[in-house]
């Protein structure tokens, strides 16, 4: 039996699901986006249908956009009556549909929230062109997707799979020199998802290029010993290696100067219930 590849679902197939009156809103976010003249870019459920084929119900409309243009943003919003807030303000904020009764709202996302994979111009110099709602719309690139969700290893959420139905799909095509960019110091990061997509479709692991392996493992070889007692998990799972900083001396591998994080950014993100 040969495996057959993902096909790219249209819009209406990703999206179907969804009641009249949430598709008028994310469709009236994009014009309110459009009419602002915010660059954005479409991520989330419908990007991942994009590029691996997976349809995926989700709860929200994620758009990525540069920390620059946030501001405008949410006052586009606000002009047209919706609640905004700076949910996480070194990464996210949102805007709510109007109506106590609708749980509608759009991810506005800058970063990440251990601090690493901010959206910068590369993510919207090599976006590509798709189509939602009729609308012409730019998406995230598969390389960036791959960056952000990389680092997603929750107790409750793993986004391992996404990144290895991503690669089934579209390891031949990829920008492996800006994938070894993004992780530069993170290569184990890379490197394990490569090991576990070889391990999840045995029959299609030479889709990524040896030298890419062989570039990784060279890298990771030749990195210095630290003796220093600082915890990287924390770049991984929020919560799950806090024992190591709290309770067995470790420091944290995001805090400023060593990282990109304050303590008080940690400290609320580390509060806010997810």
């Amino acid at each position: 039996m040969v495996a057959q590849s993902p096909q790219q679902p249209q819009p209406q197939t990703v999206f179907q699901h969804l009641p009249a009156a949430t598709q008028a809103f994310y469709l009236k976010a994009m014009e309110i986006l459009d009419r602002a003249k915010v660059p954005y870019l479409v991520g989330g459920a419908y990007a991942l249908a994009y590029y691996a084929g997976i349809v995926r119900h989700t709860k929200d409309f994620d758009v990525f956009l540069r920390k620059d243009h946030v501001k405008n943003a949410l006052l586009a919003f606000e002009q047209q009556g919706y609640r905004t807030e700076y949910t996480h303000p070194h990464w996210v904020a949102k805007a709510f549909n109007q109506g106590d009764d609708n749980p509608d709202f759009v991810d506005f996302i800058y970063g990440s929230g251990n601090g690493l994979t901010a959206v910068d111009e590369l993510w919207f110099k090599h976006a590509v062109d798709g189509e939602l709602f009729g609308r012409r719309v730019k998406l995230c690139p598969a390389e960036e997707i791959i960056w952000s969700k990389s680092f997603i290893m929750e107790r409750n959420r793993f986004d391992g799979a996404d990144v290895a139905h991503i690669l089934q799909a579209r390891a031949e095509k990829l920008d492996w020199q800006r994938m070894l960019q993004r992780f530069a110091s993170h290569e184990r990061v890379l490197l394990a998802h490569l090991l576990l997509f070889g391990y999840a479709y045995p029959a299609e692991c030479s889709s990524v290029p040896r030298e890419v392996l062989d570039e990784l493992w060279r890298k990771i070889s030749s990195e210095p010993r630290n003796s220093d007692p600082v915890c990287r998990g924390t770049f991984l799972s929020w919560n799950q290696y806090l024992p190591d900083i709290k309770e067995r001396g470790y420091e944290d591998a995001r805090l400023a100067p060593r990282g990109p994080l304050t303590a008080e950014q940690i400290a609320r993100w580390t509060a806010t219930p997810k």
